[in-house]
């Protein structure tokens, strides 16, 4: 019985060192770049996209920020949508299946 107690011990330990980490790499923030440097596109450690610059070099136009506004927004759009049909497969996926609602799965 010490040996169940001491597992289940253990089992909280690494659930509250998971829960430390996925909030560590949430915060996360990364640049990527292109062109020499000439794109930067900033993502949490979720894959949100935070920011893009564009090099105003690459344009003849002097609208960049709407350009840069419009790219995060459809960025936003598009991972909303995938979220969503993501959702709706899990749910066709474990339909009958006695999970709670709002449960994630870890894929």
């Amino acid at each position: 019985m010490r040996d169940i107690m001491g597992m289940m011990g253990k089992v909280k330990e690494m659930q509250a060192k998971m829960e430390q980490l996925q909030e560590e790499i949430a915060a996360l923030t990364v640049d990527g770049t292109s062109g020499g440097g000439l794109v930067t596109v900033t993502l949490d450690g979720k894959g949100g996209m935070r920011g893009l610059k564009v090099d105003p070099s690459l344009f003849k136009e002097d609208d960049v920020e709407i350009l840069e506004d419009l790219i995060v927004a459809a960025h936003k759009d598009a991972k909303d949508k995938a979220e969503a049909l993501a959702a709706e497969k899990t749910k066709a996926l474990t339909a009958g299946l006695p999970i709670p609602p709002g449960f994630k799965l870890p894929f």
